[in-house]
């Protein structure tokens, strides 16, 4: 009968002790068994919505930098006879404008107008116009800036496969 006793009282004081280290680690301030599992378990949630944000924000980090690697914009506009055609980067972007060229060869538009910068970043702003001698086919916003994205996907992978 002692030993059962002395034992109990060691479950007792260990089941104590595991209380106070809990009650220490979730910033309780209960004392019940009770209280001190629900703080602990309302702790537990809150840790769980602290990883969601993390991984969240990591996602987002992510994403930022991949689009700092290829931070390329496409702005196209339909206009009476053409289309306006916009392409900006804030850093440089050597050899895209010989990729954009072959994309306006390849949809079969003549470059009525165009403006290229590339002191601070890469800007390229033209009006492409349909040729008459190409087919009949008509083209629309959609399937320029398809073609043009084209251009700057394969421009972007030759980069890559250079470094």
């Amino acid at each position: 009968m002692k030993n059962v006793v002395s034992r109990e009282r060691r479950m007792a004081a260990a089941t104590c002790k595991k209380m106070r280290t809990l009650r220490s680690i979730t910033n309780s301030h209960a004392y019940s068994k009770t209280s001190i599992i629900l703080d602990a378990t309302k702790y537990i949630d809150e840790l769980k919505h602290r990883v969601e944000r993390i991984n969240q924000e990591i996602a987002m980090a992510q994403n930022s930098t991949c689009q700092k690697s290829c931070p390329v914009q496409l702005r196209v506009e339909a206009q009476d006879k053409g289309f306006v055609i916009k392409v900006f980067s804030e850093r440089c972007c050597g050899g895209l404008l010989v990729f954009l060229l072959e994309a306006f060869e390849e949809l079969g538009l003549d470059i009525f107008q165009a403006r290229v910068s590339c002191s601070e970043g890469f800007l390229f702003e033209a009006v492409g116009v349909k040729d008459d001698q190409g087919s009949s086919e008509c083209l629309n916003v959609q399937d320029i800036k398809r073609g043009v994205w084209k251009a700057i996907q394969n421009w972007s992978n030759q980069v890559k496969e250079r470094t």
